[in-house]
């Protein structure tokens, strides 16, 4: 683990389960925010990115929470009860949700937390990667249907057009996305 900070987010209405996690993820190394109101939780969950959010399912039904935000990028800990743990986790694995048992055992949270640190700063890996794909894939579309726009208005071969957007932008000292910003506003 590195030295960050890792922003949390508790949902519980259980004062000995906020009181008992609170002392355990402290900071430096963590930046706990307590809550007790569910709608509250959501509220937060849209406004803020949390790395990690823990949600104490009280007796096994309140999961929705869990589920609702399981969208975003955040590692989501849902505790359940140990005798709905089974029928909750299964209910909830499809959206990436990591289930804990409770009551628990204080060592075994440590290192459910350790698992949600390692599994956020994967997301993060793979949400960049996804970001750099998308804008490749932006330029792409881009570069394609200025080059479509040249062979229709200039009667370019595809080559010839692939080669006048690669020339202007070296001559120009462009990008090549850019020159094809520029035929699309001419052309398009």
């Amino acid at each position: 683990m590195t030295s960050e900070v890792h922003s949390v987010l508790l949902v519980s209405k259980d004062s000995k389960i906020s009181s008992l996690i609170s002392t355990m993820l402290a900071a430096p190394l963590f930046e706990l925010n307590l809550c007790s109101d569910f709608n509250e939780a959501r509220r937060l969950a849209k406004e803020r990115s949390f790395n990690i959010v823990i949600v104490d399912s009280g007796d096994g039904g309140d999961t929705d929470l869990a589920v609702d935000i399981s969208d975003s990028l955040s590692t989501i800990l849902l505790m359940a009860p140990a005798e709905h743990f089974d029928q909750i986790s299964y209910s909830v694995e499809g959206y990436g949700i990591l289930t804990i048992t409770k009551p628990f055992d204080p060592f075994y949270f440590y290192n459910m937390i350790k698992i949600a640190i390692a599994v956020q700063y994967k997301v993060q890996v793979l949400s960049s990667q996804t970001v750099k794909l998308k804008v490749k894939m932006e330029e792409i579309r881009l570069v394609n249907r200025a080059k479509m726009l040249l062979m229709q208005n200039l009667s370019m071969t595809e080559q010839e057009a692939h080669r006048y957007l690669e020339k202007e932008a070296m001559d120009r000292g462009m990008k090549r996305t850019a020159i094809a910003e520029d035929v699309i506003r001419t052309y398009g």
